[in-house]
Parts: C-alpha cells; sequence; structure tokens
C-alpha cells in the first residue's frame, strides 16, 4: 500500500490501538478485517478494509487453506505501530505478508525510497481469539445518529474522572418524565452513571444534560417506553476518536 491508503491504515491501526493491546487480521479474497478488544471485554473495534483499497492484495493458497478460506493471525499493536512510527510522508509504500499460514512471524517492509528499505519480522499467533460482534438493529427501538465533533462536545460536559455514562431516549411526542418547564420536550437525557453502592456516591459530581434531538441529531427514532444504556466514557471517547479522524457519522 501507498499513498492515501498508507495515511488511513495508520490512522485505523491508531485508532484501534486506543481500544486494545492485540490486533486481529482476518483476510479473505474480498477484504481484510482488522480487530481488537480490551482486556476487560467491554470495548469492541473492527475496521474493513476492501481489497481495492491496497496496491495489492492477495492470499496465497495450500492444500491445508485454499484461498476462500479466511487467513487468521494476531500481533501485539505495540509492535506494529512501530514498523508505523516512521512519518507516513516519508514512506513510498509499506509491504506486510505471511510466508505461511502456521508462520510464528509476519514480515513488514517500509520503503522510504529506492534506496532505503527496513524489514520487521513480527512475532504473530496463528490461532488468536477471533471475535465476532452481531447485532440485530431491528430489535432495538432507539436510534440515533450525531456528528462526533458534536458528541465530543456534549461529552465535554462531564468530568473526566467518571468512568460511565448513561443515555436515556424517549418518544419526542412524550418527552422525559419529571422535569422542570425550561427542558420539558428534550426526548433525550445524557447522565452521569455513579455506583449507588459506593461510600462516595453521595459526594460525587452529578451531571445531567437535556439535549432536543432536532438541534443535536442527524437523525432520530424512538418509540414507546423509555429506554436507557449505560456505557463506558473511556470507550466511548475512543470511538469519538475514530469517528473524527475517518470523518463519518456516529450511530447508536
Amino acid at each position: 500500500m501507498s499513498g492515501k491508503a498508507l495515511r488511513t491504515f495508520g490512522r485505523c491501526v491508531t485508532c484501534l490501538a486506543r481500544a486494545g493491546s492485540e490486533l486481529v487480521l482476518q483476510a479473505d479474497p474480498a477484504k481484510l478485517e482488522l480487530l481488537t478488544m480490551n482486556s476487560s471485554r467491554s470495548a469492541y473495534a473492527s475496521i474493513s478494509l476492501a481489497r481495492d483499497f491496497f496496491d495489492h492484495f492477495s492470499l496465497a493458497s495450500t492444500p491445508q487453506a485454499p484461498s476462500s478460506t479466511p487467513l487468521q493471525c494476531s500481533v501485539l499493536l505495540k509492535s506494529v505501530l512501530a514498523v508505523l512510527r516512521t512519518p507516513h510522508n516519508a514512506l513510498d509504500r509499506l509491504a506486510v505478508s505471511l510466508p505461511d499460514p502456521d508462520a510464528p512471524s509476519s514480515t513488514s517492509r517500509s520503503i522510504a525510497s529506492t534506496v532505503v528499505i527496513k524489514t520487521y519480522r513480527i512475532a504473530c499467533s496463528a490461532e488468536p481469539q477471533v471475535q465476532t460482534l452481531a447485532l440485530d438493529r431491528g430489535r432495538f427501538p432507539s436510534r440515533l445518529v450525531i456528528r462526533p465533533r458534536e458528541l465530543a462536545r456534549l461529552l465535554s460536559n462531564f468530568q473526566s474522572s467518571l468512568q460511565e455514562l448513561t443515555i436515556i431516549a424517549t418518544d419526542p411526542a412524550v418527552g422525559l418524565a419529571d422535569v422542570s418547564g425550561d427542558v420539558g420536550g428534550k426526548a433525550v437525557e445524557l447522565r452521569s452513571y455513579i455506583d449507588p453502592t459506593k461510600d462516595d456516591c453521595d459526594t460525587r459530581l452529578h451531571t445531567q444534560l437535556w439535549i432536543d434531538p432536532a438541534e443535536e441529531f442527524e437523525e432520530y427514532v424512538h418509540t414507546g417506553d423509555p429506554v436507557d444504556v449505560t456505557l463506558g466514557l473511556k470507550e466511548l471517547k475512543v470511538k469519538v476518536v475514530a469517528m473524527r479522524k475517518t470523518q463519518t457519522c456516529d450511530a447508536l
């Protein structure tokens, strides 16, 4: 890979490194998937790169593993980041190869010019614990889409030490219950989640934001009774950073 694709690949790896420490690569003839999960299994991230993303992309077939069989391996993200430490504008191209599906290491070669070639060998596992995330969106009554910059602005209202955040969604025609007139009609609430069993629960700062979906969201759909979900704030901020780098909207 080279040029813009190489820079995008570097940003993808950097974003995944914020979520986990191990990178799982899963390749089939159509695409390459990059996956990671944090140690507590509370955050999962995956990025798919179509074969057209690369200058050259191929899977060698063997009697034990035909080309149609997905190739899987895992490496430490810090090792991949070390390969990408050279500024992208100083690289001409990057080539990655796994000589054999059962090989204990992969080879990464970064070419800064026609006379400077850096070769790295990275230890990898041929039997990674590949995690897949399967959600049927049709089973959930709520959907909201917000631009990452706006979500980051909303999250900045909460203290940096907060670990979890609760999002409450209601029907816009009904609005949130038990709120005063100055926030009436705002159908979404962001609320600090603090474990009530902790001794210092009453002394911690509690923050609540009431949001009008028409003003803040690109899209908001909810029908029926109010629903709430509690998310890890650290993991949510990682996702916001990833979305801002790719300039896409965030859907929940």
